[in-house]
């Protein structure tokens, strides 16, 4: 909850990794540890949790994909400490998550009877979720006093390179997030393209959008892949997409701009 003013802070669910990334984080301050390096890390650690999901090493593969939950809040804690905020990380970090998420959803189908467009459904799912989460999210980020603005509501042009970051770079990484994100983002904004003039959202809607940040997604993942619940993992997140128009409609009819 950096990120926000202090009256604006919400229980974020997705967001348990916080503390422990945090002293992750402060244990590097004064190492040559970059926070892309650590955004690397949990690209790492991501990988390590497809590979155990293939060899059907579940409770390994939740370890790592809650570790790397924990990194994943790492990376930006880091950046606040070293006042290195960066776009290449703030994209990178982005394209990694959805690789990964898109193959976490094709490890689960290859190792259970998940069928392969049932898996890419889920996996639409998820983006989807995710992204109603970031939409609000980064609304109250822009609107909160003091609130992070690295991430803009609407993403539609590649901004100016910060200092010690390559505009080529910031460039390349900014279009390939647009490719992979751009669906996703119209959708939502389509579905509720007046959330961005209200001043803020309650705290506790908050929380409950916060069900659809990626970690509370992982983190039920890393639940049900140990209880051997794999075949039903493509199907509850096809399911729990179902939520995402009841938090819209709370929007609309409860928080008016």
């Amino acid at each position: 909850m950096s990120k926000l003013a202090a009256k604006d802070k919400f229980l974020d669910l997705s967001d348990y990794g916080r503390t422990l990334g945090t002293l992750f984080a402060n244990s590097l301050k004064n190492s040559r540890f970059t926070p892309i390096h650590v955004t690397l890390l949990f690209g790492v650690s991501g990988l390590i949790a497809v590979y155990c999901i293939l060899e059907n090493q579940y409770i390994l593969a939740s370890f790592f994909i809650i570790l790397k939950s924990i990194i994943d809040a790492a990376d930006g804690e880091l950046a606040r400490i070293k006042n290195t905020p960066s776009y290449v990380g703030r994209y990178l970090d982005s394209v990694f998550d959805i690789v990964l998420n898109f193959l976490f959803f094709m490890a689960i189908s290859y190792v259970s009877q998940t069928s392969f467009w049932m898996s890419i459904l889920a996996f639409f799912c998820v983006q989807l979720q995710g992204t109603l989460y970031n939409y609000y999210y980064v609304i109250l980020r822009n609107k909160s006093v003091g609130g992070d603005k690295t991430s803009k509501i609407f993403e539609d042009k590649s901004p100016r390179a910060l200092p010690g970051e390559s505009q080529k770079t910031v460039d390349i990484l900014f279009l390939t997030y647009t490719i992979v994100y751009g669906v996703f983002d119209k959708i939502i904004h389509a579905l509720d393209c007046d959330a961005y003039k209200l001043p803020t959202f309650p705290n506790w809607f908050m929380t409950f959008v916060s069900l659809y940040g990626l970690g509370f997604q992982l983190l039920i993942i890393a639940v049900m892949l140990p209880l051997n619940w794999i075949e039903y993992i493509a199907p509850f997140f096809i399911v729990y997409t179902l939520f995402v128009f009841v938090l819209i409609g709370i929007r609309k009819v409860f928080f008016k701009s």
